[in-house]
This record gives structure tokens, C-alpha cells and sequence, in this order.
């Protein structure tokens, strides 16, 4: 038997599975460390935290599984895009890395915009200028920490940081690298024009692979820390979205996932480049080679259901503990006897400001149409109503592309309730589906890392063999029709509210 390992450096933890070339779990290891707020808005890491656990975990998964280490073909690598891991000449690391949910960096977009009009960042990049991408983070350093940036040799993100670590080789791949904001997105190289419009020099930057080559194998060094055999091949991997749409099986035309976590992705795969002129979606690099996906991101999805469950649940919550069961599953069951449309409630999901479609850090959370009527789990109804007809705004955008989805993954913790796959099988009006494997990042960068060895002849012929459908909601017709009509009203909602959310942003 052959095996592959598939490695998801994530914000909280980094989590380490062991697969057999069926896609079988043989064994698995996560390691958590810690994210440091220096000041308000900014959000910091330490590298060798991540080059801990790694090693770590990468010991445990080949120690549990009693494979032999030569039976150990390929590694693959996912991990949260867009963080800044700066190193020096000695390939240490510099200052700690700048992560991808980081919002200092609101005067370098600026300036971004200043150097070059936004149209024509969309038309290399695929996307605008944007605070939590990497680039504005290398002008922030330079501007801030000019000894830092006069030290720096080596830029990098956080998985190719662990590539580096693992085999001694500066490179990254082509999903990873089109959220630095310096990748030309449709040519998958490195942008010369947009290096020299930000006076970058390319050494700084690694060679770009496609996820699934290989880049390296591991350094003898590594492979006596963690008993694996230096001859395991290490491929490009992915970003932790990419990664995910393998894991999946969103690797075609007509596919797409939904993803409910503390945010919401409605990420759809593509085989031609389709860039949104107006940037409310972010279109990247697929881990595929030679093919694109476009992104939706709603920022307060499962956010909304979790803060709504703190604040004003506790009855849930204490039911729960005493039936030993999971307080979601209580919330379900009362929001099921809830009509569509929550009895003309509607609830905007703007917690945390908005970034598809509205891009406006300024817009908040509304519960509109609230009357006497109206129970709690009325409003937990209208929460979930509302997560989905913002995916639902993702969703159209797509559709307003050119994207047509006729499949649609359902993944995430939210994925995991049929009410709210019902609610997206409606508004989508195609079903909604669950695959049984649960791996997501972990399984897509092995699947990746089997291309690269040649286990797998293709991305797409492996994620057919390996994934297999578990769950297939339906559109129900009467249904979709109530929730077009709410969902028109919804859309209506911000731009009526527009101008009163820059005044209360305003007030002091």
C-alpha cells in the first residue's frame, strides 16, 4: 500500500492527516498555537510555531500509522492565505508574519490605487487592491520597518514557508500565490509590470509551480526528525480554499462549494479566467492545472448564528447540557417549524461589515419587519434566512458571469444542518450536496500530492475514484419561489440603508 499526507497549516492549528492511496484516514494530528494582537486590527503569528507543529504532527501521523517510510510517496501542503513571512539571508525569520485577517494596511491599499488604477489591478490581479492581501503588507513593512524590509531576501507565504522548511526550496504555487495581489492571475506567472510599479524586486520571490508538480523532497535533516524517508516528494499544494474545492471534488465545470464557518465561501470552478470588472468576487488560480475558481466571501455567516446562540440562548444551551446533546441540533428543530420566510422577518448578516457583494466595512446587522408576533425561534430562523440569501447574492454574481452551477458542496458547520442546506438548495434553486469524506484541505493536498508522484493520473480522475456523495438536498418549487420574492426585498434592504450606515459609522 502507498500512503500520502496531506498538512493544513491553519489560523488556529495545524492538522496533519495520513492518507492510503484510497483516501482512507490512517492517521492524524493536530497542534494549536497561539495569535498575537499587538494592536487593534492587527493580527500576528509566529513562523516557528507553525514549523513546530508541523514537525510535530508530521512525526506522530508516521509513528501511528506503522507504515514503512518508503511506502510514503508525496506530501502535499494547504494553509490560510495571504499572510507575509519575511526571511533573511540565512533563511531565518525576520519579524512575525503579518495573517490574512490583519487590517492595518488601509493607507498602502491607497497608495496601491494612487500607483495604478483599480481597473487595471483587476485586469492583472483579478481582484482590487484589498487590506488583508498580501502585497499591502510588504509596503507596510517597508514604510514602517525599513531595517526589516532592508534585511529581507526571501518572501513568502505561510505553507511555503513549511515547504522551505521541509526541502529547503523558495517556491510557491499558482492558487496560493494569485491572493498576494502580485500573480498575474490569467497568465499564472508573476507580474513584472505590477513588481515594478511597487518596486519589488522578483528575487524576493519564490518560482511558481502548479499545485499538483513537484517542488522538492524532504532534506535529510527533516527526515530523521520525523522518520520519514528523504526520497517523499513534496508538491506545490494549495490555499486553504483551493485546497478544500479537491477535497471536495469541486474540480470541474458546474461545480461549486458553500462553505458555513465563521465566514461564508461560495466558490465555484471555472475552466476559462472570468474576472468580475466590478471586484465584488475574488477570481484566483485553481489547484487544477490550467483552469481558474471565483469566490464570494460573506463575512458574519456563521458568525451571525453563533453570536444570536451566545447572547440569547442560554435556555438552548442549558437544555442541551442536559440532554447531553448539541445545542444546534435543538435550534434546528424549532427553526423547522418556522414558515419560509420567517413571517416576514429578515435579517442582514452585517456584523463584521461586508465584502460580497457590497465590499463596505461600515454596514452592520439589522432585523427588519420585527413585531409582536415573532418568537426566538423566529429569529433564529431569520438568521439563517439571512447567511443564506447573502450566499445567494455570491451566488448570482456568479451566474451574472457566465458561471452556471448545477452541483453545490455544502461543507463548514453550517453545511452539517439540513435546514440551512434546504434554505440554499432553494435559493440556489440546484441541489446542495455532502460528501462523506471530512478531511477538506488535508485530503485535497494529498489528492495533489498522488498527481504530482504519479499514484493519480489527474486531479479530476482522482477526486472521482476517491470522493464519494454521502447527502442531496432538493429544490423544493413553492419553496424557492417565497424565498426569490424575500430575497429581492433583502437585496433592497442596503441600498436603502446605505447612507444611514456611513452617518452611524460617522457619530462619535
Amino acid at each position: 500500500m502507498n500512503y500520502l499526507i496531506g498538512i493544513d497549516v491553519g489560523t488556529s492549528a495545524t492538522k496533519t492527516v495520513l492518507f492510503d492511496e484510497n483516501g482512507g484516514v490512517v492517521a492524524s494530528a493536530s497542534e494549536e498555537y497561539p495569535l498575537y494582537q499587538p494592536h487593534n486590527g492587527w493580527a500576528e503569528q509566529k513562523p516557528e510555531d507553525w514549523k513546530q507543529a508541523v514537525l510535530h504532527t508530521l512525526a506522530q501521523v508516521f509513528s501511528q500509522s506503522g507504515a514503512k517510510k518508503d511506502s510514503i510517496k508525496a506530501i502535499g501542503i494547504s494553509g490560510q492565505m495571504h499572510g507575509l513571512v519575511m526571511l533573511d539571508e540565512e533563511g531565518e525569520v525576520i519579524r512575525p508574519s503579518i495573517i490574512w485577517c490583519d487590517q492595518r494596511t488601509g493607507a498602502e491599499v491607497e497608495d496601491m490605487l494612487a500607483i495604478m488604477p483599480r481597473e487595471r489591478w483587476i485586469e492583472i490581479t483579478a481582484n482590487p487592491p484589498l487590506t488583508g492581501w498580501t502585497a499591502a503588507k510588504i509596503l507596510w513593512v517597508r514604510k514602517n520597518e525599513p531595517e526589516n524590509y532592508a534585511r529581507c531576501r526571501h518572501i513568502l507565504l505561510p505553507k511555503d514557508y513549511i515547504r522551505y522548511v521541509l526541502t529547503g526550496v523558495f517556491a510557491t504555487e499558482v492558487s496560493d500565490a494569485s491572493g498576494m495581489q502580485l500573480l498575474d492571475v490569467p497568465g499564472r506567472c508573476w507580474s513584472q509590470e505590477v513588481l515594478d510599479k511597487l518596486e519589488i524586486d522578483r528575487a524576493l520571490l519564490g518560482k511558481v509551480y502548479e499545485s499538483c508538480q513537484v517542488t522538492g523532497s524532504l532534506l535529510p535533516e527533516i527526515a530523521q526528525m520525523t522518520g520519514l524517508s528523504q526520497n517523499t516528494k513534496v508538491v506545490g499544494g494549495a490555499g486553504d480554499n483551493a485546497a478544500a474545492a479537491v477535497g471536495t471534488g469541486v474540480v470541474t465545470d458546474g461545480t461549486a462549494f458553500t462553505t458555513i464557518g465563521t465566514s461564508g465561501v461560495v466558490f465555484a470552478h471555472s475552466s476559462k479566467i472570468t474576472i468580475d470588472p466590478k471586484g465584488r468576487v475574488h477570481t484566483c488560480c485553481a489547484a487544477v492545472p490550467g483552469t481558474w475558481h471565483v469566490m464570494g466571501v460573506t463575512q458574519g455567516a456563521g458568525l451571525s448564528l453563533k453570536w444570536f446562540k451566545d447572547n440569547f440562548c442560554q435556555d438552548y444551551v442549558a437544555e442541551a447540557d442536559k440532554q447531553g446533546v448539541d445545542v444546534y441540533d435543538l435550534i434546528n428543530q424549532d427553526v423547522e417549524k418556522i414558515p419560509e420566510g420567517s413571517d416576514k422577518l429578515i435579517y442582514l448578516p452585517y456584523l463584521m461589515g461586508e465584502r460580497t457583494p457590497h465590499l463596505d466595512p461600515d454596514c452592520r446587522g439589522v432585523f427588519f419587519g420585527l413585531s409582536a408576533i415573532h418568537t426566538k425561534a423566529h429569529l433564529l430562523r431569520a438568521v439563517m434566512e439571512g447567511v443564506s440569501y447573502s450566499l445567494a447574492d455570491c451566488n448570482d454574481i456568479l451566474a451574472e458571469m457566465g458561471i452556471e452551477v448545477d452541483q453545490m458542496m455544502a461543507c463548514g458547520g453550517g453545511g452539517k444542518s439540513p435546514i440551512w442546506r434546504q434554505m440554499l438548495a432553494d435559493l440556489y434553486d440546484c441541489s446542495v450536496k455532502t460528501v462523506v469524506q471530512t478531511e477538506g484541505p488535508a485530503l485535497g493536498v494529498a489528492i495533489l500530492a498522488g498527481v504530482g508522484c504519479g499514484l493519480y493520473p489527474s486531479v479530476e480522475e482522482a477526486c472521482s475514484k476517491l470522493i464519494s456523495e454521502k447527502q442531496s438536498t432538493s429544490p423544493v418549487k413553492e419553496q424557492t419561489e417565497i424565498y426569490n420574492k424575500y430575497h429581492q426585498l433583502y437585496k433592497r434592504l442596503y441600498d436603502n440603508l446605505k447612507d444611514s450606515y456611513k452617518e452611524l459609522a460617522a457619530l462619535s
